[in-house]
């Protein structure tokens, strides 16, 4: 059994299985033997389950999946776990890799491999160019190109030109989400850009002795900066640019803690950082790339990874409230990876890798 943040008492631990939009009992029921579903910040979520292969059907015994009835390459497969009526969807993809295991001493098993939608943007690489456009407008037309409908909250400037160099779809909007300091993600046939400050999945709580079963977090200052400054050149104005970033660009996160910037002020000395890999063309993209790197660096300073019996409230882009970790570590993360796992032997865990720019005390 497995208890569930945001509903009442206690459901079975099995997840519900649909495989092009039915429920497969005997998968999650009988046969499996363990799943794992995993999201990150960078998108493409996937996921992998163990099946018996070996028993009756069909009024004889052997193989279960491979006259592909019911797994087979290119179907709907999806992930929910908790109680029938109001179970909460974890995975929802399609199949994309099949593997089977024959172990000396016990029966056939088959492994289906399956990622969500982004899985079509990253097959084909393509180079070409971007005029005069934002990176929401660059978002919007790739989805549209790919049959995705795009849901874009970001910031940041128009660019005179964006060119897509030999690369994939998946691979050029991951770049342009991280020069303006969002997240890309898809659910079912939406993608989603977002400013990671205003991503919002939820919020759930854990205390360690209670239901939080182990964590370990981690402050080093070791890739932390005072100051993040970015040059380039305005044609149209003719004029250097030069721009930088500082602690007030993450100040908003830090909850009264002390961001890593500072301690590494106080405690060593100041660090700055110039980026002169980036080419800006007007002040206020160096200002989104400065922002955005400084960020980036800042909400790495206090990284942690925990694990709880499953929770479906677990999910990248929740803030997760932890508690009995001391003044240094109680207080708010946020969730950059969600790992979902069924097992025999434990049930559905949940592991999760959470950061933030700022410890307390």
């Amino acid at each position: 059994m497995a208890s569930n943040q945001g509903q009442t008492g206690l459901f079975g631990a099995r997840p519900t299985i649909r495989v092009d939009g039915v429920v497969q009992d005997a998968l999650g029921d009988f046969l499996l033997q363990s799943l794992m579903v995993e999201e990150t910040t960078r998108g493409l979520f996937r996921c992998e389950a163990t099946f018996l292969n070996w028993g009756p059907k069909n009024r004889e015994v052997g193989f279960l999946f491979f006259d592909r009835d019911v797994l087979d390459f290119g179907k709907a497969f999806a992930v929910a776990f908790g109680p029938p009526e109001s179970a909460g969807p974890v995975f929802a993809g399609r199949i994309t890799g099949i593997e089977a295991q024959y172990p000396p001493h016990r029966p056939p098993e088959l492994t289906v491999l399956a990622e969500d939608r982004f899985q079509d943007l990253r097959m084909e690489r393509r180079t070409r160019s971007f005029e005069d456009s934002t990176d929401a407008d660059v978002i919007r037309r790739i989805a549209s190109q790919q049959g995705l409908t795009a849901q874009v909250d970001i910031d940041g400037p128009t660019h005179r030109v964006l060119v897509q160099l030999n690369q994939s779809d998946l691979a050029f909007l991951r770049e342009r989400v991280a020069g303006v300091d969002a997240e890309l993600w898809v659910e079912d046939r939406t993608l989603h850009a977002q400013a990671r400050s205003r991503r919002n999945a939820g919020k759930v709580s854990f205390t360690y002795g209670q239901n939080l079963i182990e964590f370990s977090v981690l402050a080093d200052l070791a890739h932390q900066r005072t100051a993040v400054r970015v040059s380039g050149w305005n044609v149209g104005d003719k004029a250097a640019i030069d721009v930088e970033a500082a602690e007030s660009a993450i100040s908003g996160e830090l909850s009264g803690g002390r961001g890593g910037s500072a301690v590494l002020g106080q405690a060593l000395a100041a660090r700055r950082e110039r980026v002169v890999a980036a080419m800006p063309l007007s002040q206020s993209e160096a200002q989104a790339i400065a922002d955005a790197r400084y960020r980036s660096r800042a909400r790495g300073f206090v990284r942690g990874a925990g694990v709880v019996d499953g929770s479906v409230a677990v999910r990248v882009g929740a803030t997760v409230e932890l508690h009995g970790l001391g003044a240094f570590f109680d207080g708010s993360y946020y969730v950059t990876l969600a790992r979902h796992t069924f097992t025999l032997h434990d049930g559905f865990r949940t592991t999760f890798h959470v950061e933030r720019p700022g410890i307390g005390g």
